[in-house]
């Protein structure tokens, strides 16, 4: 059994004091894609945040101090590490981590990425559309390569089961007809056409409140559950089929959003 995490941490810095390394200790996965990590190249040199728990970090830190960032947490040795997905303008914010596990038999990867909030207004909302736009084709011509699973903050709720509030949100970022149907697209292109599976949705596909990821922190959202998912695991179909079952952890706040894990039913 192989287990994943993924986990938007806002901040690796404030997860770890929130005690991040022990959850993951107790969680055991065998590899945990975090988002946001908000540290740059020389926190790792210095040695702080290298390892978790014992698994070895591979990290795409973004170009700004204290913004975005990705980056995979694996007890696996990869056969290759990808960071940056081609796209000059996204790879300088580090929004993708890429990790290869590849044998004579298979291609596999696992990977970890942050999608572009359009929350603060319209230049990054328009920022987020070419986000979409452009990964849309690389990530259709990834399947057509290779197996993987896709791990991350997409920043969409997909369908209105997806967030409390949805009839109060059809004109705000993250709930937009066009990011919708972005996403609609990329789950109904089918195996032949680079489609993906939502392995969430796909487990439980009623799942209401138990299904949300990040609040806000206004107005007792948490408190209240007043939530949305944002964080997925979206898989080409071979590796979805070995999804077991999938678990959202509320027990303990380590970040605004909180992780998904999935027991898949394969080894790397």
């Amino acid at each position: 059994m192989f287990k994943l995490t993924s986990l938007n941490l806002n901040g690796l810095r404030s997860a770890t004091a929130k005690g991040l390394p022990d959850w993951v200790a107790q969680l055991a996965p065998d590899c945990i894609c975090v988002q946001e990590i908000r540290v740059q190249h020389g926190d790792v040199e210095k040695g702080r945040f290298e390892q978790l728990a014992g698994l070895q970090g591979y990290f795409h830190f973004a170009e700004k101090k204290g913004y975005a960032g990705t980056a995979i947490y694996t007890r696996h040795v990869p056969s290759q590490v990808r960071i940056g997905w081609g796209d000059a303008e996204f790879d300088a914010e580090g929004r993708y981590t890429e990790l290869r596990f590849d044998t004579p038999a298979r291609k596999c990867s696992i990977i970890s990425v942050y999608f572009p909030s359009g929350s603060s207004g319209q230049e990054r909302q328009a920022a987020k559309y070419r986000f979409l736009d452009r990964f849309f084709p690389y990530l259709k011509a990834l399947a057509r390569e290779r197996a993987f699973i896709l791990c991350g903050d997409i920043n969409i709720a997909h369908q209105e089961i997806d967030l409390k509030n949805w009839k109060g949100n059809v004109k705000n970022s993250g709930f937009l007809p066009e990011e919708r149907a972005w996403m609609s697209k990329l789950l109904d292109a089918g195996a032949a056409g680079g489609g993906l599976i939502d392995i969430y949705r796909t487990l439980y596909p009623d799942a209401t409140e138990a299904c949300y990821t990040w609040w806000s922190n206004r107005g007792q959202a948490y408190a209240k559950n007043v939530g949305w998912r944002l964080d997925y695991h979206l898989a080409t179909p071979a590796l979805a089929a070995a999804a077991r079952a999938a678990a959202i952890d509320k027990s303990r706040r380590l970040s605004d959003h909180a992780p998904i894990t999935v027991d898949y039913d394969f080894t790397l």
